[in-house]
């Protein structure tokens, strides 16, 4: 299985279980590896048979940015089934991070793997 990736998206949105959470925009770090089989694409060059990262990256700004959490693990679970149910994907590996949600570390969040690696 070959993997596409998207490294270090960031997107704005609201996240968190504090009420001053609740009232202000805060930025998350997404990388996100998504299991695919690149052969048919680089055989013909065309995007149809493709992981079109540039439609994965455009579906999670839109997902996320209008979307509340109170818990990351929450926005993963959502995420990765998004990813495989709207995009086809057999297996993915997702780390969404919180930068500066703790002071005295650069970033906090999770990392999950969902579905089977072929």
């Amino acid at each position: 299985m070959d993997i596409v990736y998207i490294r270090d998206l960031r997107i704005d949105t609201i996240i968190g279980i504090f009420d001053w959470e609740r009232e202000v925009r805060q930025t998350v770090s997404l990388d996100l590896e998504m299991g695919a089989d690149i052969s048919r694409a680089a055989s013909t060059e065309n995007i149809q048979f493709a992981l079109d990262y540039k439609a994965v990256s455009d579906r999670l700004i839109d997902f996320i940015g209008s979307s509340e959490f109170l818990l990351v693990e929450t926005m993963a679970e959502q995420v990765a089934a998004i990813i495989m149910a709207e995009f086809q994907v057999p297996w993915l590996r997702l780390r969404i991070g919180k930068p500066g949600a703790i002071s005295q570390a650069e970033d906090v969040g999770v990392i999950i793997e969902r579905g089977a690696r072929g």
